[in-house]
C-alpha cells in the first residue's frame, strides 16, 4: 500500500511538473521558411492563388503525393479570395479544409488550413522583390494556436522540428514550377 501511494504521488507531483514547464511555452506555434525564386512576382502569385495548381508543388495538398483512396473536391471558386478545397481524412468524419481568405494581388496570400488531427493553421505567403529586381523573394508562415494544454505546446514547440523540411520541399518544388519556362 505504501508503495502504491508513493506511485501516485509521484504522478502527481511529474503531472505537475510538466503542467508548470509547459506554462514556459508559447501558446502560439510558429513556423516559416522563406527562399528567392528566380522569376517575377505575378508568376509566382498564380502558383499561390490558384489552388488546383497546389497539388504540383504544396507538400500538404493531398493529391500532391498521390495517396490512394484521397480525393480533393474544389469549391465554386478555386482561384483567389474564398477559394477551397476539402478532402477526406481516413479515420475520421470531419473533412480536412483549406480556404484562401486573404489576398493582395502580387504581394500576400493568407489562407486557413484545418484538419481534424491538428490545431487550426492560419497561414500567409508574403512576396516582394529580390534585391536586384529580377526575382521574387517569398515567406512562407504558419500560425496554430496551441492553447494551454501540455501536449499541444510540446507539439507547437517541436513544429518546425516536424514541418521544417517538408516546408523548405514545398518551396524548393514552387520555385522549380515558376522558373520553369
Amino acid at each position: 500500500m505504501r508503495l502504491f501511494k508513493f506511485f501516485l504521488i509521484s504522478v502527481a507531483i511529474l503531472g505537475a511538473l510538466i503542467f508548470l514547464l509547459s506554462l514556459a511555452f508559447p501558446s502560439t506555434a510558429l513556423l516559416e521558411r522563406s527562399g528567392a525564386i528566380e522569376a517575377p512576382a505575378d508568376k509566382v502569385y498564380t502558383y499561390l492563388t490558384d489552388l488546383k495548381t497546389w497539388k504540383n508543388w504544396n507538400p500538404w495538398h493531398p493529391e500532391f503525393s498521390l495517396k490512394p483512396g484521397v480525393s480533393v473536391n474544389y469549391g465554386p471558386v478555386t482561384t483567389g479570395e474564398g477559394a477551397s478545397y476539402t478532402w477526406a481524412v481516413p479515420g475520421s468524419s470531419e473533412p480536412g479544409r483549406v480556404r484562401i481568405t486573404e489576398v493582395v494581388p502580387g504581394k500576400s496570400v493568407t489562407y486557413i488550413l484545418i484538419h481534424p488531427d491538428m490545431k487550426h493553421i492560419t497561414a500567409h505567403f508574403d512576396l516582394k522583390p529580390t534585391a536586384d529586381g529580377q526575382g521574387t523573394a517569398i515567406l512562407w508562415r504558419f500560425e496554430a494556436h496551441v492553447g494551454m494544454a501540455p501536449w499541444w505546446k510540446l507539439r507547437g514547440f517541436m513544429m518546425d522540428r516536424m514541418f521544417g523540411a517538408t516546408m523548405e520541399d514545398g518551396l524548393n518544388h514552387l520555385k522549380s514550377l515558376a522558373e520553369a519556362p
